[in-house]
């Protein structure tokens, strides 16, 4: 068996402009209202939409795997077939969750919001998992291709569970871990700011690492469903933490409702993903790197259909000497600024009211923190 692996960590080539004329933000913004004018495109977004909510990306100039080149996110084997890595998953999921649920939709999803009143798009894919674009206009049709951290699927009953919930039965079972994010927080050492030496960086995926933790005495509960199942079998120590054996080692063990590196898209995102690319005249990428081939297999196969390929996002992108060849037969833009000053000039332009980005103040560091076993 081949184990997966993360794919494309280092920077790809500079990105081919498209028209050769819109390497300023006024003829980029216009090449893109341009490519819009159809009305009939689906939107793909990743990573790099949700950093101004205060979220990390993978690939960008300050991503995570850029800042980290030793960072490796857990893949589905290891998180179904070891406790102990359960264990450390959790441990930093809980650390990270109150950065993701506090995160709120940006400038980026409030344009495409507009744009979907405006009748300019009618369906949005995304490969984030922060669940902003449901947050933000719930009215617009969207595809979760990687699932959402907001609840979790049960391995057992597959059945779903709330995050939040989830977040405070861990809480009680590791005090001194909730002690600590609560004292962390307070100071803000959890705060994704490149100004901010001491930050902790939270990953794109709820994930934080402090390093020298002491994983292994974290505590996680078992799917309270399956628990009080007569039918299934559910070890937990006296404390109520969920305890593996060699018959039953993941009976009711409640996983994110996200897909892990390993583990295939599920069938009905993947399904109705590939019926909106078909129905669609042509896909715009915004701020995703098309690293991923959950994600790229989408854009080429617009490419494949003949329909437009328009991509926003700074840096490059996998497969762009394919997209902009001289096989492309439909429109091509290719920009190379942020999605919100972008589609901000795209809303304008269609007549939609202006949105603006927010600034907030960057409270004064206050003290460290720190976390014993």
């Amino acid at each position: 068996m081949v184990a997966p692996r993360i794919p494309y960590v280092l920077p790809f080539p500079p990105p081919p402009i498209h028209p050769k004329n819109a390497t300023t933000l006024s003829a980029a913004i216009d090449a893109v209202t341009n490519f819009l004018e159809s009305r009939n495109t689906v939107i793909l977004t990743g990573a790099g939409v949700s950093v101004e909510s205060g979220l990390a990306d993978y690939r960008g100039e300050k991503g995570t795997y850029r800042l980290n080149r030793t960072y490796r996110p857990i893949f589905f084997e290891e998180f179904v077939g070891n406790h102990e890595a359960r264990k450390r998953y959790w441990a930093r999921s809980f650390l990270g969750w109150p950065t993701m649920e506090k995160a709120k939709p940006n400038r980026t999803h409030k344009s495409i919001s507009i744009l979907g009143t405006l009748g300019v798009l009618n369906h949005v894919l995304t490969q984030n998992v922060d669940s902003l674009h449901h947050t933000c206009h719930p009215y617009l049709r969207t595809t979760e291709l990687h699932g959402t951290l907001r609840t979790l699927t049960c391995l057992t009953c597959h059945s779903p569970y709330p995050r939040v919930e989830f977040q405070k039965t861990l809480a009680e079972l590791n005090p001194k871990w909730a002690e600590f994010l609560h004292t962390a927080t307070e100071a803000g050492i959890f705060d994704n700011d490149h100004r901010r030496e001491q930050s902790i960086k939270t990953n794109p995926d709820g994930d934080v690492d402090i390093p020298g933790a002491p994983y292994t005495k974290f505590h996680y509960p078992p799917c309270p469903k399956c628990l009080n199942s007569n039918n299934i079998k559910v070890l937990v120590d006296k404390q109520g933490s969920h305890q593996p054996n060699e018959l039953s080692a993941t009976n009711g063990v409640l996983k994110p409702s996200v897909t892990f590196f390993g583990e295939s898209v599920a069938l009905g995102a993947k399904a109705e993903a590939e019926e909106m690319v078909d129905k669609c005249g042509g896909i715009l990428v915004v701020g995703s790197s098309l690293a991923t081939y959950s994600a790229y297999r989408l854009a080429k196969a617009a490419h494949d259909a003949g329909k437009d390929v328009g991509i926003v996002n700074l840096g490059g992108v996998r497969g762009e000497d394919f997209f902009f060849s001289n096989d492309g037969k439909g429109k091509r833009v290719r920009v190379d600024f942020s999605a919100g000053d972008i589609l901000g000039g795209v809303v304008k332009n269609f007549g939609g009211e202006v949105v603006t980005r927010e600034q907030d103040e960057i409270p004064p560091s206050r003290g460290g923190v720190g976390l014993e076993g």
